[in-house]
């Protein structure tokens, strides 16, 4: 047996282990394996795939995170229209919709009830097993092709168990642990929070660039076949079970033959909705017997099998006690209302995010207030309305403070802003969201030292900003609460290990306003050190993909602080790696300079940012758009309309293999 063919043999077998492990772990939630292991596997297989690319096949594991970022999304015009559902809001709507289901097929109607997932439609198409495109539901006839967004949700299977032919309906979603997890790291980067799951999952979708998808935490739930080619099948429940025995994640359905249980059931789910680990806002119930959907057909809108009964809204009234104001890591002053404790939808709530000063003048939100409280998306607390009819006149109206709550110095509202913010870099309340952001995970990542820590170093003195972390000694860490030697001792090997981050971690941990992890890896890719990128211009940093005006704006105004570079000066002393490795800058040979690049399509086996990579640091330019002044367009499988463009011009087009013989010569 030749090498290539053991290694063909290999990978087939990876890639069933890796397939089989993925359901286990993500379709029916029962690992039999660590995760250790399981990244073994995975290792050795985009090891192999990269040694041996005449082997890599699209629906490998490999291929589900990552791809180019797309030009933007095409549209897919649906087999059949995905009509929506009739609603029903109450006992006596569900009772009409079963009267005209027994008046058409008689009383023996069986029905099959699931949840109302509330979350995005897609539609997942098969072609002989092979996972081959996702669509949304767009209007119902049209929806836009979102296969390399969906491709990166592991309990969406690349390959099913059997070479079939079809395609399904969905809900991708985003479970309620998953959401608050998401938000909290949203807040701990600055950025703004996501409303609810919905909007979350949905946005999600919808990101030209599957990177930032693979980075959110989607899952989906098949709830309909759609079409299926070469075989027949009698009721709903028989297709989800086949669906299920594909190896596609479906959810729990309940049977009934008597409406009146169904209604038992819709008002219990109504209460405990809260119980489940995922948001529904309602129930849907279906006759179950495709043939007798076959008789009662359709109105131009909706199905008359089948009707959605929609939750109402939990709310609850109580009394608004005081109005408090946090000081965020930008500076950015928010009110938040504090309420007399009250149950909503499973848990406690005594604290509800009233955004800003203009939400409140809106809503009309005075101290003292009866306020009808729900969660948005039964999970965060919002304040819906006021109850004004029980004001006794002794309610007292909100104004924003006039001087930062935390170091009393002036407070203001930027022109075109909603936010009133601090301005003063010395203010402790943004410093110390400012040192929790640098040492966080996504940052320069420095184990140990959560926010409670952060706090005992700032009120004993021990620190004043993030760059003191690295002047820690020992016996400063053992005057601390519950820090013993050994703690210390790994608090320090961790603050130790992250001198060695990479540029684009030390830069997005600085915390310049609107400088994301993205953001960070943009300037990162475009600069060789934190000094050249303290002398960047406006113009020059517009110049670059990503980076807009407001950006540039923030960027340059950090680094022209005297109080920012000083803190910059003493990282450097210390060690931080401020600047990319030695064999980075070696390999910035100018072979590519005053040469623009273009790129479109998915290359054999470099990434889009491993491409860019290579021609900037040899003085090339990426650009987004073809033009006169475009000097190659490299181009992969699946070329999109820049191809042609550049055809029509006259632009050169080289392939993987011209473009890496290039970097060689």
């Amino acid at each position: 047996m030749d090498e290539l063919q053991k290694m063909r043999e290999r990978i087939m077998e990876l890639r069933k282990i890796i397939e089989y492990h993925n359901h286990l772990y993500y379709v029916l939630d029962k690992p039999e394996i660590e995760d250790a292991e399981y990244d073994s596997l995975m290792r050795e297989l985009i090891k192999i795939e990269k040694e041996y690319p005449e082997l890599l096949r699209e629906d490998s594991p490999s291929q589900r995170v990552g791809g180019s970022p797309l030009e933007s999304f095409s549209k897919v015009e649906h087999r059949q229209p995905l009509l929506s559902l009739s609603n029903a809001f109450n006992d006596a709507e569900l009772r009409d919709f079963h009267r005209k289901v027994v008046k058409v097929i008689g009383e023996d109607v069986e029905y099959v009830m699931e949840f109302k997932f509330d979350g995005l439609t897609v539609v997942l198409k098969y072609v002989e097993g092979i996972f081959v495109q996702g669509a949304t539901r767009g209007d119902g006839f049209i929806g836009e092709d979102v296969t390399s967004n969906l491709r990166t949700i592991k309990s969406i299977p690349l390959r099913l168990k059997e070479k079939a032919t079809l395609e399904v309906r969905g809900e991708v979603f985003i479970s309620k642990e998953d959401f608050i997890a998401l938000n909290k790291r949203r807040e701990r980067l600055g950025k703004p929070l996501f409303a609810n799951p919905r909007n979350a999952a949905a946005g999600s979708i919808r990101q030209l660039d599957p990177n930032l998808t693979a980075s959110r935490p989607l899952d989906i739930f098949t709830f309909n076949l759609e079409f299926i080619e070469g075989k027949s099948l009698a009721t709903h429940r028989e297709s989800l079970d086949y669906m299920k025995n594909l190896g596609l994640k479906t959810s729990e359905i309940f049977t009934y033959n008597n409406i009146e249980e169904i209604i038992e059931k819709c008002n219990y789910w109504s209460e405990h909705r809260q119980e489940l680990p995922f948001e529904i806002d309602g129930m849907v119930i279906k006759v179950n017997n495709l043939k007798d959907r076959e008789l009662l057909g359709y109105t131009s809108k909706s199905p008359r099998w089948a009707i959605a009964y929609k939750f109402p809204a939990q709310e609850k009234r109580t009394r608004l006690i005081d109005i408090e104001i946090q000081v965020g890591r930008s500076g950015a002053l928010t009110p938040t209302a504090i309420l007399e404790p009250v149950r909503l939808a499973g848990s406690t709530i005594g604290r509800a995010s009233l955004h800003n000063e203009d939400y409140i003048r809106e809503k009309d939100i005075r101290i003292g207030d009866m306020v009808v409280i729900r969660k948005a998306g039964d999970i965060i607390p919002e304040v819906v309305r006021v109850v004004k009819e029980e004001r006794s006149g002794n309610e007292k109206i909100f104004k924003m403070p006039k001087n930062c709550p935390a170091c009393g110095e002036e407070a203001i509202r930027i022109s075109g802003e909603a936010a009133t913010k601090c301005i003063n870099v010395a203010c402790p309340a943004q410093i110390e969201r400012g040192i929790i952001h640098f040492v966080s995970r996504t940052a320069m990542d420095i184990e140990g030292l959560g926010p409670a820590v952060v706090r005992q170093l700032l009120k004993g003195k021990l620190i004043k900003d993030f760059a003191d972390i690295y002047y820690l000694r020992r016996e400063e860490l053992l005057t601390l609460e519950r820090m013993g030697e050994k703690s210390a001792g790994n608090l320090l090997r961790a603050i130790e290990r992250s001198k060695d981050n990479d540029l684009a971690s030390v830069i997005f941990a600085l915390g310049i306003p609107l400088v994301g992890e993205r953001g960070g890896k943009v300037l990162a890719e475009n600069y060789m050190s934190l000094d050249e990128l303290s002398n960047a211009t406006e113009q020059e940093l517009m110049n670059i993909d990503e980076i807009g005006e407001k950006m540039a704006r923030n960027i340059v105004a950090f680094f022209k602080g005297q109080e920012n570079q000083a803190i910059i000066q003493k990282l450097k002393a210390v060690g931080v790696k401020t600047k990319k490795d030695e064999d980075q800058e070696n390999q910035r040979e100018d072979i590519f300079k005053g040469l623009t690049f273009v790129l479109t399509g998915t290359l054999p086996t470099l990434s889009r940012k491993a491409a860019n990579e290579l021609i900037e640091q040899r003085g090339g330019r990426v650009s987004s758009s073809v033009s006169k002044n475009t000097s190659y367009v490299l181009a992969g499988e699946k070329p999109g309309s820049k191809l042609e463009k550049a055809q029509n011009l006259g632009v050169r087009v080289i392939n993987e293999r011209d473009f890496l013989s290039m970097i060689e010569k």
